[in-house]
């Protein structure tokens, strides 16, 4: 489970084990974690699952995969190839 980025406390990750499930990241932060799909084509990243999060940090884990959307891409495309 390879970990692409580290910010503002976050952990953001990949399953090694998930490859046929379309694109998305999990996130993690003191007892928080959560879930996203990206829709690379609009976009956009959906909520899958949040556990423990409040308003606050879900806005805060919204914005850093949104600034950090391409990388989240790209770390995705390359973990899957990098596998087979």
């Amino acid at each position: 489970m390879p970990t692409i980025l580290q910010i503002l406390g976050w952990r953001l990750f990949f399953y090694a084990n998930e490859s046929q499930e379309p694109m998305h990241i999990h996130c993690t932060k003191a007892g928080m974690e959560c879930k996203y799909w990206l829709d690379t084509e609009r976009f956009e990243i959906f909520e899958a699952y949040a556990y423990n999060m409040n308003s606050k940090s879900r806005r805060e884990i919204r914005k850093i995969i949104y600034q950090h959307f391409e990388y989240i891409e790209n770390a995705w495309n390359e973990f899957q190839l990098r596998k087979y």
